[in-house]
């Protein structure tokens, strides 16, 4: 998608005609997203603006210092590792949640206990599944047990494990007679729609800390509007004044207009192709290895990188973001682009006239064609179905997806933990379920030593790549858009600090 001459010049007249004046003396600011949050429980979403919101509504035990990489008081204030298996911390006092109930052990307790037990059914089971129960020890102090060795125990702590009310969670799945999410972060949920708006007003008796202070905007306006051009155009028209996943085209035409700041930079987000090989799957061919490399050798994912995604964007042999620990390329076999040796390989496999595969995909629909473009080339006939990302996710649980293209952020975490055994490990989302896999990737979960732990993640990678379960792409940069006057930061992690935004 591109603008037209005639669209910029009519721009340059709505934004001299419509300043976000409006917003900046209100102090809010309206944020549109591209797809529709199904819940706006942080624990019943993958979606990154469900993770986006789980930073702002809740706040965790721990965090991590962006600067120093090191983990940092927030809802807790000390920790001590009594033994490899118990964690003891103590919690901090004087915290409000949002419905005016004071934050205390009994609120931890349940929480973690509710989340870890698998008949809730949390989507991500993995960010509560090593702790085997929690006890309080004092009215702000807790112990949390765990099943075995529990390496990636912090980075959960400190991303995914958002703390609720004692009392907020009345059955499984969820539910909760509360009619919106209690936390105690620095913005509170006053509206909610699916596929709706959502609304966050700042909460006046947030306790600021340290690593995480109080908000400066009163409000935060989110619409949910899939269209990239429609987005756009409430940006120049005024109606809107931040967006965010731009593609490339639409953000380097944006940078040109005033009264528009744009912004982009490397994420740990990686987009790859996961490929359904499990006896279910709809496509006998997938499970033929050849068939796997071919579409692997069909795809150059160097030339979609520098041209389409743009600066920020790297290509990767493994299925993972350099910077999180166990990710590396050593012994990883590669799969340059080679359209010959695709077509090689997929008459050797019994398909020279051809082979009709399913993509399923729910965004960056310029990359889908891309790839689809590629596959053409060597005899490989692609449907594209774009779902919305429940409906993805469903399929892919039930198996049914033939070729996904996933953009997985591992919610941020800085551990393999969170990416590798959630597609790989016999999860949910697994669509290979290689027993050899899931053995060495139970491992990595109950070995505490780092390099026995990045070794074993080394041993899986390899037999990813070997087996060709994946078409690994290139990590994916996020293209920003504020109007003019609106500060904010990025951050690799993709999280909107919300309440470090304000109007100058």
């Amino acid at each position: 998608m591109t603008f037209s001459r005639s669209l910029i010049a009519a721009s340059l007249g709505l934004l001299t005609a419509f300043p976000a004046l409006g917003q900046q003396a209100d102090n809010a600011v309206r944020f549109a997203y591209g797809q529709a949050l199904e819940n706006p429980n942080p624990y019943y979403t993958t979606l990154r603006l469900g993770v986006i919101l789980g930073r702002n509504v809740w706040d965790t035990l721990v965090t991590r210092d962006l600067d120093t990489g090191e983990f940092a008081p927030l809802l807790a204030t000390e920790w001590t590792w009594i033994d490899d298996t118990t964690l003891e911390m103590t919690l901090r006092e004087g915290v409000t949640f949002h419905d005016g109930t004071s934050f205390e052990a009994d609120d931890v307790v349940a929480t973690l206990t509710y989340v870890s037990n698998p008949d809730n059914r949390i989507v991500s089971q993995q960010v509560a599944s090593w702790i085997a129960s929690v006890e309080k020890t004092g009215e702000h102090t807790i112990r949390i047990h765990t099943n075995g060795p529990a390496p990636s125990a912090m980075e959960f702590l400190s991303t995914q494990l958002a703390i609720f009310p004692a009392e907020y969670f009345t059955g499984p799945a969820g539910e909760s007679a509360a009619a919106l999410p209690v936390g105690t972060g620095p913005f509170q949920y006053t509206e909610y729609s699916p596929g709706g708006v959502i609304v966050l007003s700042r909460f006046a008796d947030y306790t600021a800390t340290d690593a995480k202070g109080a908000a400066s905007l009163d409000r935060v306006t989110i619409r949910t509007i899939p269209d990239i051009q429609t987005q756009v155009a409430g940006m120049l028209s005024g109606e809107l004044d931040f967006l965010m996943g731009l593609p490339r085209d639409q953000a380097d035409q944006l940078g040109t207009l005033p009264m528009v700041h744009v912004e982009s930079g490397e994420t740990m987000r990686i987009v790859f192709l996961q490929i359904n090989t499990t006896e279910t799957s709809p496509n006998e061919a997938l499970r033929d290895v050849r068939v796997r490399q071919a579409l692997n050798f069909a795809i150059d994912k160097e030339a979609i990188s520098t041209n389409l995604v743009g600066e920020g964007s790297t290509p990767i042999n493994a299925v993972c973001f350099i910077d999180q620990f166990g990710c590396t390329e050593e012994g990883i076999t590669a799969y340059p682009y080679n359209p010959e040796r695709a077509r090689e390989l997929l008459a050797e496999a019994g398909y020279a006239d051809g082979l009709t595969i399913e993509l399923a995909a729910y965004r960056d629909r310029n990359l889908s064609e891309a790839i689809i473009n590629y596959l053409n080339e060597v005899g490989v006939t692609v449907t594209l179905n774009y779902m919305q990302p429940a409906a993805l996710r469903d399929g892919m649980r039930a198996h049914t997806t033939e070729l996904v293209q996933m953009a997985w952020g591992s919610y941020s975490i800085y551990d393999l933990s969170a990416s590798t055994p959630v597609y790989y490990g016999g999860q949910p989302d697994d669509n290979n379920n290689d027993p050899e896999l899931m053995a060495i990737l139970d491992q990595t979960a109950q070995t505490v030593d780092a390099e026995e732990r990045a070794a074993l993640f080394q041993q899986a990678l390899a037999r990813i790549s070997e087996q060709a379960y994946a078409v690994p792409m290139f990590s994916l940069p996020i293209y920003y858009a504020g109007a003019e006057g609106l500060s904010y930061q990025t951050y690799p992690d993709e999280i909107l600090r919300f309440w470090e935004y304000s109007w100058q």
